[in-house]
C-alpha cells in the first residue's frame, strides 16, 4: 500500500491529500530513509513523522485497503 493512502486509513492523518503534502516536505520517513508518497509500506515497517519540532515513530503491524475508524488504531502501534 501506498504511504499517503496508508496515512489516511490509519487515521493518522486525516486527509490523504495532507499525508502526500507531509512526505513530499519531507516530514515522513520510513524505515530512516525520507520516504515520497508512493513509497510502498509494509507490516513491520517503522514510519517516523515530524510534526513541528516533535518526532513520532510508529510500527505498522497490519495493512488493509478499508477499515472503521473504531479499528484503525489496530494497523499500527506507537514507539515513541
Amino acid at each position: 500500500m501506498r504511504l499517503d493512502k496508508f496515512l489516511k486509513v490509519s487515521r493518522i492523518i486525516k486527509r490523504r491529500t495532507v499525508a502526500k503534502d507531509f512526505a513530499e516536505n519531507e516530514r515522513v520517513m520510513v524505515n530512516g530513509r525520507i520516504a515520497k508518497p508512493s513509497t510502498e509500506i509494509k507490516k513491520g515497517d517503522i514510519l517516523t513523522l515530524r510534526i513541528g519540532d516533535r518526532e513520532t515513530v510508529f510500527e505498522v503491524l497490519d495493512i488493509k485497503e478499508n477499515i472503521k475508524a473504531s479499528e484503525a488504531r489496530n494497523l499500527y502501534r506507537i514507539i515513541e
